[in-house]
């Protein structure tokens, strides 16, 4: 059932074909892995440092929407964040084994391939163009370019390590076909003409070869990857880097994040509410709305910020940084170097939604919250093992997937 949820709401089929959308199908799933972990008898609870920030964070939103300005928007989007949180502790303590985590990990990364092969498709029959609109994906989380691009920016870097992992063990032409994972990634977030998921892909790319870019075969490799980058933006695309902070949106946000940070300084302790920044910002700052209507902040600290004052953006940072810390753990870990692999690759993605977050509002989308749950699962099923009794385990399971290949 959560893997049943994790496909329905990645890939919306139901939105797709109309026909089949005659029942709350994410609903009814989510219903089905509670009462699962009732009958499931490996079920235990799983405990991490996540698990209680997230609550705090919800007991946070909880009282501020209380206190808040408009405490009925407040509440009206309450289950923006709580249904995350019953999100996230489904799968921590649902998939609790190496198995269960391969499989889950695979649908989320057949989904998003799912959505990154047909647009990269998409992209290439319009010759590469540019469109206002970029690139859309189904209804729902991913429907809006800046978001779609925000997924590929999480998805690529585990696509890429689970690639990589997987190398030495599968042919050449499983190896290419993986491989497309990675790469149309790429093509949507430069086809989906976000500036700041493009922003985000360069500091993704630097990040992951600081180490070593100064070595002439990576040094190569990076240039190489930024002229190919470079090369596939369409024209309009590079015009709208040249006129960023001067084009009206721009402006727009700069007053949004200039206001918003004075709303957080005149409510430093629970901000102005849960999901009140808009209305409190049409009713006092209206000379600095220059679009037709006042919207969300569009970054992720900002509306943290607006939302939850300072106790709330401190436990997200905790957050943030407790991902980081999981995700370098793997890094430093003694068991098989591709193993740790993942871990930095998760940081990969962390760092690519926080860049691209600072300029669009996705605090209380899917990326963040089902990237925790992912990296708790892959604690909880891989990291507490012994190196030795981990690599032994991981070869004959390994040797098992090229059997079933």
């Amino acid at each position: 059932m959560i893997c049943a949820y994790l496909f329905l709401e990645y890939v919306r089929p139901q939105s797709i074909y109309p026909a089949i959308d005659i029942l709350p199908w994410t609903k009814l799933v989510v219903i089905g892995a509670i009462l699962g972990c009732f009958t499931d008898k490996t079920v235990r609870w799983v405990s991490s440092s996540v698990n209680v920030l997230l609550i705090f964070f919800l007991l946070i939103i909880v009282a501020s929407s209380y206190l808040a300005y408009f405490p009925e928007i407040s509440f009206k989007n309450l289950d923006k964040y709580y249904l995350w949180v019953v999100i996230y502790f489904l799968i921590i303590n649902i998939v609790n084994t190496r198995k269960r985590f391969f499989i889950f990990l695979c649908i989320f990364l057949v989904a998003s391939f799912k959505l990154s092969l047909s647009l990269a498709l998409i992209w290439a029959r319009r010759g590469f163009s540019f469109t206002g609109w970029g690139l859309m994906g189904p209804p729902g989380f991913f429907q809006n370019s800046g978001e779609l691009a925000i997924q590929m920016l999480v998805f690529w870097p585990i696509a890429w390590a689970f690639s990589h992992a997987l190398k030495g063990y599968i042919t050449r032409r499983w190896y290419f076909l993986l491989m497309l994972m990675p790469i149309t990634a790429v093509m949507v977030i430069l086809g989906a003409s976000s500036r700041g998921a493009q922003l985000a892909l360069i500091v993704q790319l630097l990040v992951m070869n600081y180490r070593q870019v100064f070595k002439p075969k990576v040094f190569v490799s990076v240039f190489i990857a930024f002229f190919v980058i470079w090369t596939f933006l369409p024209d309009a695309q590079k015009q709208r880097f040249e006129t960023m902070g001067d084009d009206g949106t721009s402006k727009q946000r700069i007053l949004y994040w200039q206001n918003g940070l004075t709303m957080i300084e005149d409510n430093p302790v629970l901000g102005v509410g849960y999901f009140n920044f808009a209305p409190y910002f049409e009713r006092y700052f209206p000379n600095d709305i220059i679009l037709g209507r006042a919207e969300l902040p569009h970054n992720i600290f900002i509306q943290v910020g607006t939302d939850t004052g300072i106790l709330g953006l401190l436990i997200y940072s905790f957050i943030l940084i407790s991902a980081l810390k999981i995700g370098r753990s793997f890094s430093r870990s003694e068991g098989e170097v591709k193993f740790s692999m993942v871990g930095r690759a998760f940081n990969l993605s962390l760092i690519g939604f926080v860049v691209a977050g600072q300029f669009v509002t996705v605090t209380y989308y899917p990326f963040l919250w089902i990237h925790l749950a992912l990296l708790v699962a892959l604690k909880n099923s891989f990291g507490n093992l012994p190196p030795k009794k981990m690599r032994n385990r991981s070869q004959k399971n390994v040797k098992a997937f090229q059997g079933g290949i």
